[in-house]
Order: C-alpha cells, then structure tokens, then sequence
C-alpha cells in the first residue's frame, strides 16, 4: 500500500514539475490564443450560420413537397346513407392531401440569392482571418512585454551587482583612509536605490505575465512563463521599402480589406435581390387529394322485385319494372376507397407585381443606400490602411534611430563611467560625483533595452503590414 501511495505521489509530482517547467514560445501564445478566444469562437459560429443560410438557398431550387392528412368526427343531424333520412348519428371522415410546388422562374432572385450565400461565407472567413490578426498582433505585443521586463530586470540585477562590489570596494578604501565615510554611504545609498529598482522591475515581469496570460485566456498565472530564447535584434530590409510599395503589397492580402470588398459585392447582390422582386414570377405545382368515409352503404342484394309505375290506359294493366332489393352492408375496403375517391390537380401560377405600397421599390432604394455605405467604408479602410501604413513606416526608422543614439549613448555613459570608477579608486572624484556617474549609466541602459524592444514591436508591425507573420521573433 505504501508502495503504491510513494509511486502516485511521485507520478503527480512529475506531473506537476513537468507542467510547471513548460515555457511559451511566441508561436504557442499566438495557437492558443487564437484556438481559445471568446471572439474568434463567435465569430466562428457566424461562419458555420452563413454554411446554413447556404442550404437555404440551395433549397429555393428545390420542389416543396407537402403532405397532409385529417380525421373528423361529425356527430349529430346527418343524413342516413341507407334511408335517405335525417338522424342523429355519428360519422366519421378520413382524407389525405398532397402537393408539390416549384419556383419556374422568381425575378432570378434564387440564383442570386445563392450567389450572395456564397459570398457571405467568403466575407466571414475575411472578418475571421482578421480578427485572428488583430489577435496575433496583440500576444506579439504582449510577448515582447515580457521578454523587455524580464531583460530589464537581468540589467538592474546587474547593475546591482557591481554596486555590490563597488560597495565592498569603498568600504576598503574608507577603511585604508583613501576616501572620506561619506561616499560609502553615497554608494550605500545607490545599492538601496537599485534594490528598489529590481522590486519594480520584477513587480513589472509579474504584470507582464499575468497580462499576457489574461490575453491567453489562462488562469495559472503563477506558473505562466514564456520561452528562455536567446533573442536577436532582428535584420530586416522591409523599412528601407517606401510607405507606397508597402500599401500597395498590405492591399494584396490585407483580409479587413477584402472583408469590405466583399461587403461591397453583397450590398450589390442585395440590390440585384431587390429588383428581382419588380419582376413577374412563375410557379407550376400539383395536387392530390383522396377520402375515405367509415359510414355503412347500401348495396344491392342480387335479388329484385316489381314495382309498378304506372297502368295501360286502355286495359288499366299494371306497368311494372324490376327493382333491386336493396342491403345495408359496412363501409367499402379502405384501399377501395382509396383509388375511387381520389383526384388529382396541376397548373401554372403567373404573379405579376402591380402596386404594394411602394414596399417594393423601397427596398431597391435601401438596398443602393446600402450599397453606397459599403463602398464608402471600403473607401475609408483603404486610407486607414494608408495612414496606418505611413505611421508603422515612420515610427519604425524612428525608433530605429532612437534603439541606434541609446546605444551609442550607452557606450558614451559606460566609458564615462569606467573612467570615473578609476578615479574614485585613486581618491580623485568623491562618492556623489560616481554615484551620478553610475546613475547615468543605470539610466542609458535603460533606455537602451526599451528603445530596442520598442523599435522590435514597431518592426513587426511593419512586416505584418508586408505580409510576414508574427508568429516568431
């Protein structure tokens, strides 16, 4: 028992050391989000919605076949079959009814409303596609967060750390009488700071996390971490492309793009719809109908007699003729009836559409208003495209220029700062003055790391609008 209980611990905790120690690439994040995102699951429901309205316009080819059946029960005053008298009796009445019916010609509004199902489904796939877009972007976003908090916090340990020596180094020189008691404490001072700082930059790691987790849709946010990824500054020639090359290529495949051109074509089906119904329709159909009673009848019996109708005025001799004795027998066999009882019904219908209030003619007006409103919302989407094409382009070499003047002034601050430690090791600059030169320094690599991740951000979005995917960095 023992044994069994010591195995299940360690495989449950294999288990949760293994799920623990799984690491998220940029690629995994963007999968998962995109298979988990309440968004893109409606938006999905949309398409599979379009799927059926399909099948509703496939089905307006289709004949419409009806079938109908009634049983009644009529009771009280009815005539007697057999008598020809009036009684109160109960009788009973089984019929069936069947028709079908085909559309020959509608104003061509079944082809093209077939047509605008089709389209319809193409424009949700676009409306899908950019979502999972805008999607993308966004983890990718949130992706390079975290990998620039947790690059901005390896800086401040490290930063700590020579502090830590510069510290140990100053206590040394104090206590040789090389520099005053005050730059230890100057230095002390810049120790504390950086100790805050690393507090911060980790409190701004868990954020991170947590945010692009929240995105991710995942909840163990204690355990969410992305991929240890040697990271590279990306090597790309899309910005040295011009803003015009860029939108003319994002127009290609831009799916909002696309998703308000075929807006367009339906608000153009819906017009071509509306029309149709000014147009005569034709309809062929057939029917058939049978009944089948429960009452008694009378039948003859085979055997006749006499019956006289009338006298020979000469001799007054009786005329008589032969009568068939009639019998009350049950109802006729239900298959009998069936067949002798039936008809049948077939034709043409010609509608022509004369007047109805104008509702006709209306929803061709509503339908081109429509029409214009597409086109004009396709319009404006290809200038934000522009517009945002031009920003991502601009803010890209910006960034560039500004990831290339940090690091030369990160250079500029550590040689600065290398210069000043070597005086302060000699006792030729006090605490304060190397104290501001290491701050200079924290400072310079700080912005170093964010104006590298920031122009890494700006780059992507570039590339998405030139067609790469954001799935790896």
């Amino acid at each position: 028992m023992r044994t069994r209980l010591f195995f299940l611990t360690f495989l449950l905790t294999t288990f949760l050391a293994h799920s623990q120690a799984k690491k998220w690439t940029l690629k995994s994040c963007i999968e998962y989000a995109l298979k988990h995102n309440i968004s893109v699951r409606q938006t999905e429901l949309d398409s599979r919605d379009a799927e059926v309205n399909k099948s509703d316009a496939v089905g307006n080819f289709l004949p419409k076949i009806n079938l109908g059946t009634s049983h009644s029960w009529n009771i009280g005053l009815n005539q007697n079959i057999t008598t020809g008298l009036l009684e109160n009796q109960t009788t009973q009445f089984t019929s069936f009814q069947g028709s079908v019916s085909v559309d020959v010609f509608k104003g061509l509004q079944n082809v093209k409303t077939l047509r605008r199902a089709n389209l319809s489904i193409l424009a949700n796939r676009y409306k899908l596609a950019d979502m999972k877009d805008d999607i993308a972007l966004s983890v990718a976003n949130g992706y390079l967060q975290v990998l620039f908090s947790r690059e901005n916090l390896e800086v401040a340990r490290a930063q700590y750390a020579v502090t830590v020596q510069d510290l140990k180094k100053t206590r040394e020189l104090v206590t040789s009488g090389v520099v005053p008691r005050g730059d230890l404490l100057e230095i002390e001072a810049t120790a504390a700071t950086q100790e805050q700082q690393i507090v911060n930059a980790e409190n701004e790691l868990r954020l991170s996390r947590i945010s692009l987790a929240q995105l991710l849709l995942i909840d163990d946010y204690e355990n969410f971490d992305v991929a240890d990824e040697d990271f590279v500054m990306p090597e790309s020639r899309i910005p040295d492309e011009s803003p015009r090359t860029i939108y003319e290529k994002a127009l290609t495949f831009r799916n909002d793009i696309k998703f308000s051109e075929t807006n367009v074509a339906l608000a153009e089906k819906d017009v071509e719809i509306a029309k149709g119904a000014l147009l005569p329709t034709l309809s062929a159909y057939y029917g058939y109908d049978t009944r089948i009673s429960y009452q008694d009848r009378s039948v003859g019996t085979g055997e006749f007699d006499l019956v006289p109708i009338g006298v020979v005025p000469s001799t007054e001799e009786a005329v008589v003729t032969p009568r068939e004795i009639m019998g009350v027998r049950g109802p006729m066999p239900f298959f009998d009836q069936w067949s002798l009882n039936d008809g049948h019904s077939y034709g043409l219908q010609l509608s022509i559409p004369v007047f109805n209030g104008f509702s006709a003619r209306n929803s061709v007006k509503r339908s081109e208003v429509n029409l214009e409103r597409t086109k004009n919302q396709l319009e404006q989407d290809k200038l934000d495209l522009d517009n945002a094409v031009h920003q991502a382009w601009n803010d890209t070499r910006a960034a560039y220029k500004s990831y290339e003047a940090a690091g030369k002034a990160l250079e500029a601050r550590k040689e600065a700062y290398n210069y000043a430690r070597e005086r302060y090791n000699v006792g030729l600059m006090n605490g304060f003055d190397y104290a501001q030169a290491q701050a200079r320094v924290d400072n310079a690599e700080a912005e170093f790391v964010r104006t590298k991740y920031d122009y890494v951000f700006k780059l992507k979005v570039l590339e998405f609008y030139f067609g790469i995917p954001l799935d790896e960095l």
